[in-house]
């Protein structure tokens, strides 16, 4: 049932010009990379700032700057990764790797949106700098490393495979 109509969406005007377009596919694709770059390259230092890492820097300096950055990355690798998607729909959605790749996306993001409320209710604000955070906001930081690695390790295996 869901096949004919990726199969619809594959031979959109649109996504048929991206598909056969020496210049335009290419630049998806890079804005892709660097909206996982961003997606991930904020993730990671906040979630190791929350983990006890450079404990002299307040919580608050990485949160307000990289949840802004992975934000905007998470909806560049979105809008980019629908547009690849939609070029060969019908196989990346047979795919198990790519199956896997969103249900750790859909993770990840539901990890990150309750993290955020967690921080908010904990108000690590007035935490002292030095302080361990509490396990709860340590076990979401912990589980978003390996959901958002897990994710851009099978994204890149996907051109492979």
């Amino acid at each position: 049932m869901i096949e004919p109509a990726l199969s619809l969406v594959q031979e959109l005007a649109l996504v048929s010009a991206l598909r056969n377009s020496t210049f335009m596919y290419p630049l998806v694709n890079a804005g892709h990379i660097l909206g996982v770059a961003m997606l991930v390259g904020g993730i990671v230092p906040l979630d190791l700032r929350l983990l006890g890492l450079w404990r002299r820097y307040p919580v608050t300096m990485f949160v307000d700057v990289l949840r802004i950055t992975s934000a905007m990355g998470l909806v560049l690798a979105i809008v980019c990764g629908l547009l690849l998607f939609a070029t060969a729909a019908v196989d990346y959605a047979g795919s198990w790797l790519f199956q896997a790749k969103i249900a750790l996306v859909v993770l990840g993001v539901s990890n990150a949106l309750i993290l955020g409320k967690v921080l908010k209710r904990r108000d690590v604000e007035n935490l002292p700098m030095m302080a361990r955070l509490p396990f709860s906001v340590r076990v979401g930081a912990a589980l978003s490393l390996f959901v958002w690695i897990g994710a851009l390790i099978l994204g890149r295996l996907l051109g492979y495979f």
